[in-house]
């Protein structure tokens, strides 16, 4: 069976919201997302769905064009890459894509980080952490990479998963894929390739 390639992305924005995180979890990283392609053209999570309102939030396709991280340059962040078999990836596929066929129907689950805080396990209809979608996608796909539940994850969770290899940290509009003068990617440049 073929194998295919899956990205996490954790990234420290240095909005206010992130920064509240991070007093808390005192990690460098405080949100993670899922990236399909080395190139980071599609990266998905939940989060801000307005650059300027952490309250409108909800399932998200991010990009460095737009939205947070473009408007954050000094965006910090980690990037691993992830092998999986072909079953697994288009099981993660489906899944993804069923989010962004509905993605009016997800909220951000901002009751979910205070129960994470209080480990406290708070499951809710449609409603997701960045964390939580991350590890959701993952554990539907095939793929059980922790011992928590998605609902108790946090993003610095993923960076104790043995099978993750790190490919790149620093700052996001580095990354050596992402070309800033033409806004465009190319995966020639990541670093290892």
């Amino acid at each position: 069976m073929a194998e295919k390639t899956v990205y996490i992305l954790l990234t420290d924005t240095g909005t206010w919201f992130s920064k509240m995180i991070k007093l808390y979890t005192r990690f460098p990283y405080n949100h993670v997302s899922i990236a399909l392609d080395e190139e980071l053209n599609d990266i998905y999570s939940f989060g801000r769905k307005v650059y300027n309102n952490p309250f409108s939030a909800g399932f998200v396709k991010e990009r460095m064009d737009q939205g947070v991280f473009f408007h954050r340059k000094e965006t910090r962040c980690v990037l691993y890459k992830l092998t999986v078999n072909e079953e697994q990836y288009t099981r993660l596929l489906k899944i993804i894509y069923q989010f962004e066929s509905f993605s009016a129907n997800y909220r951000y689950n901002l009751m979910g980080i205070f129960a994470i805080a209080m480990n406290m396990k708070l499951e809710r209809d449609n409603a997701f952490t960045c964390s939580q979608f991350v590890a959701t996608v993952l554990k539907k796909s095939g793929l059980h990479l922790m011992k928590k539940c998605p609902e108790l994850i946090r993003p610095d969770d993923f960076v104790d998963i043995p099978i993750l290899e790190l490919i790149y940290e620093g700052k996001l509009h580095e990354y050596p894929a992402f070309e800033q003068e033409t806004n465009t990617y190319r995966v020639s440049n990541v670093v290892g390739v």
